[in-house]
């Protein structure tokens, strides 16, 4: 929603989200930031090289013939280890997209004994600012564990283009050089995952003591943990629906059918001020903006929303963001009492949510609103 002439007339959001706003109550609850990730909290290095020795030991052997590489004999290994590392780390296939496309730029995926000043191995990362002795940057695994921690403590990094999360870990001179390598870093994550993966489903992932970690996955109703911000989904296709996802059968009926509905709008046009009645229709304004959809969801469910965002943040009662629930409603962009765009949550860290003008409906993951979120309702 956005206000025109002074007056409130405006349904949704129409441009791209605003920047992080301060995080504000509302109601009876106070808003605060969403689920946080483990991302600064240390792995146990050894765990780590153990399930990566166990990932490439009980892999798929087949070669990888990938197109642009000059040396593959060295660059395909070195490449294995740090999508393993990734692997043993629930890093998402973005991430480790980041992480080839940064040692293709620094090393040429080449674990090099030199470097400017003290930069060595696959990233050229320096011993002198902290990421760790000359010997242990020169173990791939080493390396690719610390820049995966440090991709990890990067703010809303599932939301950056490749070149952006590689130079906030990064920090080069040169911050635009890694777009060019992304082509090849995709087609070689593409590549390698099918030899990587029957090995690293059946490993468990290493917890920050060093031990295994074989507590139950999060409950589907969506609660806080560590690998529950939708991140292990990667990067989402506008429109699409991770094949991963079912709606939570633990979810009270009313948000299963809410859930289902929306979910039957994903990849229609974005419309502002459309009523979300005839979102496949030829009729732009049978389409949906963001507020709309929550309404039109929430009616086939039989639940009564108001129509703005202005309105629906006070629908239903507060609720705190640490604690969500599928079927909640998450606010951003404007203030906490006057939201501009609003979208649901629907489990397992995904958010259904009609972005703006020349977008669709699409999903998103918690972790990309986490510093954004103003308020959350339930109203189920």
């Amino acid at each position: 929603m956005k206000k025109t002439t002074g007056a409130l007339v405006g349904l949704c959001a129409t441009g791209p989200l605003l920047l992080a706003l301060p995080i504000l109550g509302i109601g009876a609850g106070t808003a605060s930031a969403s689920c946080s990730t483990d991302g600064a909290r240390g792995v146990d290095a050894s765990a780590v090289a153990k399930q990566v020795k166990a990932i490439l030991d009980g892999g798929d052997k087949g070669s990888v013939s990938v197109p642009g590489l000059d040396a593959p004999a060295d660059q395909v290994p070195n490449a294995k280890t740090i999508q393993a590392t990734g692997v043993a780390m629930n890093i998402p296939a973005r991430g480790q997209v980041v992480a080839l496309a940064t040692a293709l730029q620094e090393s040429g995926l080449r674990n090099l004994t030199y470097g400017d000043r003290d930069s060595l191995g696959l990233f050229q990362q320096r011993p002198s600012m902290g990421w760790g002795t000359a010997s242990q940057i020169l173990d791939p695994v080493h390396a690719s564990t610390k820049f995966y921690e440090g991709l990890k403590k990067v703010s809303g990094w599932q939301s950056l283009s490749v070149t952006q999360a590689a130079q906030a870990v990064q920090k080069s001179g040169f911050p635009e050089a890694y777009a060019k390598w992304e082509p090849l870093a995709t087609a070689l994550q593409k590549a390698i995952e099918p030899l990587l993966q029957k090995a690293g489903d059946a490993s468990p992932s290493p917890s920050p003591s060093g031990s295994a970690d074989t507590s139950p996955s999060p409950d589907s109703a969506g609660g806080c943990s560590a690998d529950g911000d939708g991140t292990d989904f990667g990067t989402i296709p506008a429109g699409a629906l991770p094949k991963e996802y079912k709606i939570p059968a633990s979810a009270p009926p009313k948000v299963q059918t809410a859930i289902r509905w929306a979910l039957g709008q994903l990849g229609t046009p974005y419309q502002w001020g459309g009523t979300c009645t005839d979102s496949h229709g030829k009729n732009p304004m049978g389409r949906c903006d963001c507020s709309s959809l929550m309404q039109g969801a929430y009616k086939a469910a039989g639940v009564t929303l108001t129509r703005t965002t202005y309105t629906q943040v006070k629908d239903g009662k507060a609720v705190s963001v640490d604690a969500l629930k599928p079927g909640d409603l998450l606010f951003t962009e404007g203030t906490a009492a006057v939201p501009e765009h609003v979208g649901m949550a629907i489990g397992q860290g995904l958010i259904v949510h009609a972005p703006h003008t020349g977008d669709v409906v699409r999903i998103t993951t918690v972790a990309s609103w986490k510093s954004r979120i103003l308020a959350a309702r339930r109203v189920v």
